[in-house]
C-alpha cells in the first residue's frame, strides 16, 4: 500500500487532481445519464410531460436506495485513504468487503418495503390521477434490480479510491452506453413506452454491475478473502461515520423532492399550471441540477484520496493547497451553469421535450431562472460538507448539509407558498442558499485556524 499511493504525498497537487477527478466526472456524469437519458427519450416521446413527470417521481425513491450505497462506499472510501496515509495494510479490505454484504443485505430489505407500499408511496411523492400508471409501469420494473444498483453505486467510489478511477468511469460508461442504445430502440422501435425506458436502464445497470465485480478480482491496494465479506461491525462503524454526511445530503434530496412535489402539487392545482406541470418542470430541473452538482462531486470527490492520504500523514500545507484548488473550480462551474440557466433557459428545457406546451414552458423557465439562481452556493455548499468528510469532520460536514438543506430549504418551501403562492417555492433555494453559505463560510474559517495549531510535518 506505501509503494502504490506515496505519490499522494509528493506528486504536484494539480496534476493528481487532474489524474483523478477528470474520470470522476465523468463516471458521475455517466451515472446521472440513467435517468436523464430516460427522461429526454421519454419527453420526446408520446408520452410528454407526462411521461418525464412520472420518471421524475420514481427519481427521489431511487435516491433513497443511493443514499445508503453512497454513504457505505464513501465512507468507506475515506476510511481505506486515511488507512493509506497511516500506512494501516489490514483494516481496508475487512471494512469494504462489510460494506458490500451490508449494502446487498439493505438492498433487499428496500427492494421488499418498496413493492410492498407502491402506490401510496409514489401517490406521496406527487403521483396523480394522471401519472400514477405510468409511474408504477416504471417502478415494478427499476425497483427489483436495488441489489445491481446498489452494490454497483457502493463499489463506484471503492474503486476510484483504490487508485482506478479510470476504471470506475468504464464501468458506469459502457452501462450508460446500453442505456442509450437502447433507450430509442425501445421507445420508438419497439414502442414499450415507459416500460422501455426501465428496462433500457436496468440493462445497463447490470453491465456496470458486471464490470464492478470483475474489479473485485484485480483491486490495488488490499485484497478481498471470504472471510472480507463477513461484518465487522467494529470497523464497519468508522466507515459508517464517515459517510454519514453523504447519506444525509441524499436524504435531504429525497425529502427535499417530497416536500416540492406535495406543495407544488397543492399549489399547482391552485394555479393555472395545474398539478401535472410543475411536477414535470421540478424533475427536469432536478435533472440538470444533477449534472451541475456531479460536475462538483466529482472533483471534491476526486480529491478525497489526496486529501485523506495528506491529512492523515500531517502534510497540512499540501491539504490546504487542495482546498484552494477545488473551492476556484466548484466556483467556476457554478458561475459558468448560472450564466446557461439564467441567459438561455428555454434551450435547457427543450432537451426534455414537450415545448409545444406554452404554459408549460412558462414556468419551466420560470422555475429555472429563480430555482436556481444562486446555484454556484449549492455547489460551494456541496463542496465543503464533501471536503471536511475527506478530513474525518463529520460533524461539520453534517451541518453543512442540514443547514442548507433541512434547516432552512425546507420551511421556507413550506412557508414562502402562504403568501407568494406557487412562485413562493422556487424562492426558497436561493434564500436557503445564501444562508448555507455563510455557514460554510464560518466553519472553513474555523476548521483552517485548527489546522495551522497542528504539528507540521516537515514535508510541508
Amino acid at each position: 500500500m506505501e509503494q502504490e499511493n506515496s505519490f499522494l504525498g509528493t506528486e504536484k497537487i494539480s496534476k493528481l487532481l487532474l489524474k483523478f477527478s477528470i474520470p470522476c466526472i465523468l463516471s458521475l456524469l455517466i451515472s446521472a445519464l440513467y435517468n436523464i437519458v430516460d427522461q429526454i427519450f421519454v419527453g420526446n416521446s408520446e408520452l410528454g410531460y407526462l411521461g418525464n413527470a412520472a420518471t421524475g417521481i420514481v427519481f427521489p425513491i431511487l435516491i433513497i436506495a443511493q443514499a445508503f450505497a453512497w454513504c457505505i462506499g464513501d465512507g468507506s472510501a475515506a476510511y481505506m485513504s486515511l488507512c493509506q496515509g497511516r500506512k494501516d495494510t489490514k483494516s481496508a479490505h475487512h471494512c469494504i468487503g462489510s460494506g458490500i454484504t451490508i449494502t446487498s443485505i439493505l438492498s433487499l430489505i428496500l427492494l421488499i418495503l418498496f413493492l410492498f407500499i407502491k402506490e401510496p408511496l409514489l401517490r406521496l411523492f406527487g403521483a396523480s390521477d394522471n401519472t400514477i400508471n405510468l409511474s408504477i409501469e416504471y417502478f415494478v420494473i427499476v425497483i427489483p434490480f436495488f441489489p445491481v444498483f446498489m452494490v454497483m453505486n457502493m463499489m463506484n467510489s471503492v474503486i476510484r479510491a483504490d487508485g482506478s478511477p479510470g476504471f470506475s468511469m468504464l464501468a458506469m460508461a459502457s452501462g450508460a452506453l446500453v442505456n442509450i442504445i437502447l433507450d430509442p430502440l425501445f421507445i420508438f422501435v419497439c414502442h414499450f413506452g415507459i416500460a422501455g425506458a426501465a428496462w433500457a436502464t436496468v440493462i445497463g445497470q447490470a453491465v456496470s454491475f458486471a464490470l464492478t465485480i470483475v474489479y473485485c478480482f484485480k483491486t490495488k491496494t488490499f485484497k478481498f478473502t471470504l472471510i472480507s465479506f463477513i461484518p465487522q461491525l467494529n470497523l464497519f462503524k468508522n466507515a459508517l461515520v464517515l459517510g454519514i454526511s453523504t447519506f444525509i445530503t441524499q436524504m435531504s434530496i429525497v425529502m427535499i423532492s417530497l416536500v416540492c412535489n406535495i406543495m407544488l402539487k397543492k399549489y399547482g392545482e391552485l394555479s393555472i399550471y395545474g398539478p401535472d406541470i410543475p411536477i414535470s418542470a421540478i424533475s427536469i430541473e432536478t435533472k440538470v441540477f444533477t449534472i451541475i452538482i456531479n460536475i462538483v462531486v466529482g472533483i471534491v470527490l476526486g480529491s478525497q484520496p489526496i486529501i485523506g492520504y495528506n491529512y492523515g500523514a500531517g502534510y497540512t500545507a499540501r491539504v490546504k493547497r487542495t482546498y484552494l484548488l477545488i473551492l476556484l473550480s466548484s466556483f467556476i462551474v457554478g458561475m459558468l451553469s448560472t450564466f446557461i440557466i439564467e441567459v438561455f433557459p428555454e434551450a435547457v428545457i427543450g432537451i426534455f421535450g414537450s415545448t409545444e406546451d406554452a404554459l408549460y414552458v412558462a414556468f419551466a423557465k420560470k422555475l429555472f431562472r429563480i430555482f436556481l439562481s444562486l446555484v454556484t452556493g449549492t455547489c460551494l455548499i456541496k463542496m465543503t460538507s464533501i471536503f471536511f468528510q475527506a478530513v474525518g469532520q463529520t460533524v461539520k460536514a453534517t451541518i453543512v448539509s442540514l443547514t442548507r438543506d433541512i434547516f432552512c430549504f425546507i420551511p421556507l418551501v413550506i412557508g414562502l407558498p402562504l403568501g407568494l403562492g406557487i412562485e413562493g417555492i422556487l424562492y426558497a433555494a436561493p434564500i436557503a442558499d445564501a444562508v448555507g453559505m455563510v455557514v460554510c463560510f464560518i466553519l472553513t474559517i474555523l476548521f483552517f485556524k485548527n489546522l495551522k495549531k497542528r504539528q507540521l510535518n516537515p514535508m510541508d
